[in-house]
């Protein structure tokens, strides 16, 4: 529960009990990434390599500066040269995709890398791009700089390492780029779905686990097991034709069966071995409503005469139910044991019903399972509904302990006590039984006891 300490363990049952919300959290994480690398990929850059002749002013300059270590200004006026107005236009025709000279401005670095090599370098989306970039920007520096009209007279220069990088790398690399976002983005949506389920799960006060579902109205859980979910009378006649619970689940429901009988007989001392359950379940917890059905039909299965009752109480959760037991199939599929009715009236005189008689039951029923539904929020036990057992259905994770404390208040007021819970689709994860320690027979004050052949008289 909310109050509970959050440890590794928990948390990962947690987690694991929210897999939709970590899959939203997850695919919305990766789509997030995704969309940003895609709108803001990262950028690839191609250098071109010039050599300057190294003749006349720029060997001149280069023999200053070796004898002071400083940096040539002949070198850095070739790179502002690089990037200046006049070389950009004149590469703008071959620069693709078509931009401004501000934007291809941007692209451009340049550098030297020693007193004759000047680089360009012109970074893009596209490595095919960039190659080509760097390379129309590199042959307009030379066509511009081995012109007579420049300031300084023609420099004699070449292209002596275009810049060459595949565009089929440029695929690889965007490839890789786009992994690594879908991957951070999973990374940070798994993250944030932790956190919200952690959040969510704090603020929860619904009961998932056995122990707590008995904990919070002091009575063992007798039996788990999955149910069924139909939402039709079709879905619902499959249900009783085909259930068959898995070995440890009919191992539950045999034991459950066998408690409930001896139960019977110690509070009601039943001589002619009729019985009757009544399996109440929450308007609010449909999933627990298949609950009292699979018992029946359990029931059915072991050689037991069973009748399935559906009380009229909560009509819209037992409809589609209700429209099934109405009207039967007459198929071989059909438990030959089981019988199924819809009473609108007093239940109790259709459980005790002569079998001989014109009222309830037309056959020698050994056990009645009656399926009653109560309100949620207030829930209210019928009068009529009288069983020698009453047993409350409740699915993992539906109910807090509130609404099931009111079904016992409500139950005990009437004199039906809750003998036991069945629990529906039971959390994969609970360890938990469900099963309380039973109380010894209170100790008493022991007996005098008479005592023999001991003198009580001194002799003197």
């Amino acid at each position: 529960m909310s109050q509970e300490t959050l440890d590794l363990r928990r948390s990962i049952r947690i987690v694991r009990r929210h897999k939709l919300l970590m899959g939203v959290a997850v695919a919305v994480g990766c789509l997030a990434f995704g969309a940003y690398g895609v709108l803001k990929p990262s950028t690839v850059t191609s250098t071109a390599l010039v050599l300057l002749s190294p003749t006349g002013q720029a060997a001149q300059s280069a023999i200053a500066v070796a004898g002071t270590g400083g940096p040539d200004p002949y070198t850095q006026t070739q790179e502002v040269i690089a990037k200046s107005t006049p070389v950009l236009e004149g590469a703008l025709p071959d620069v693709r995709p078509h931009m401004s000279i501000d934007e291809l401005r941007d692209d451009v670095t340049t550098g030297s890398q020693t007193a004759f090599i000047i680089s360009i370098s012109v970074q893009a989306r596209d490595a095919a791009d960039a190659v080509a970039n760097a390379n129309a920007v590199a042959r307009s520096y030379i066509a511009h700089i081995g012109s007579r009209a420049t300031a300084g007279g023609a420099v004699q220069s070449q292209l002596i390492e275009p810049a060459s990088r595949g565009s089929e790398s440029g695929l690889i690399k965007r490839a890789i780029t786009y992994t690594i976002f879908a991957l951070l983005g999973a990374l940070f949506g798994a993250i944030v779905g932790i956190i919200i389920a952690l959040a969510v799960d704090r603020s929860d006060r619904r009961l998932r686990s056995r122990d707590e579902i008995a904990n919070s109205i002091g009575v063992s859980v007798l039996a788990s097991f999955p149910v069924g979910h139909p939402s039709d009378p079709g879905g619902w006649t499959r249900l009783l034709e085909d259930y068959k619970p898995g070995a440890m689940h009919a191992l539950q429901l045999r034991k459950t069966l066998q408690q409930l009988e001896m139960a019977a007989e110690v509070n009601f001392g039943r001589s002619n071995g009729r019985r009757s359950f009544a399996v109440l379940s929450l308007s609010t917890d449909p999933g627990a409503l298949a609950l009292g059905p699979q018992l029946a039909t359990f029931a059915a299965a072991q050689g037991i005469h069973t009748t399935l009752i559906v009380a009229q109480q909560d009509t819209a959760v037992t409809a589609s139910l209700r429209t099934a037991c109405a009207s039967p199939p007459s198929s071989p599929k059909w438990p030959g044991n089981l019988r199924v009715l819809v009473s609108d009236g007093d239940v109790e005189r259709v459980v005790n019903a002569d079998p001989e008689g014109d009222v309830g039951v037309q056959w020698d029923a050994t056990l009645a399972v009656i399926v009653g539904v109560v309100d949620g929020r207030n829930p209210q036990i019928p009068d009529t509904m009288r069983t020698t057992t009453t047993l409350l259905g409740v699915s993992a994770g539906a109910a807090t302990a509130d609404q099931l404390a009111r079904v016992a208040v409500s139950a005990d007021s009437g004199g039906r006590e809750i003998t036991g819970i069945l629990v529906a689709d039971p959390d994969s994860a609970d360890a938990t039984t469900g099963l309380l320690p039973q109380l010894g027979r209170r100790a008493g004050r022991r007996p005098p006891t008479r005592m023999t052949g001991i003198a009580t008289e001194i002799r003197r």
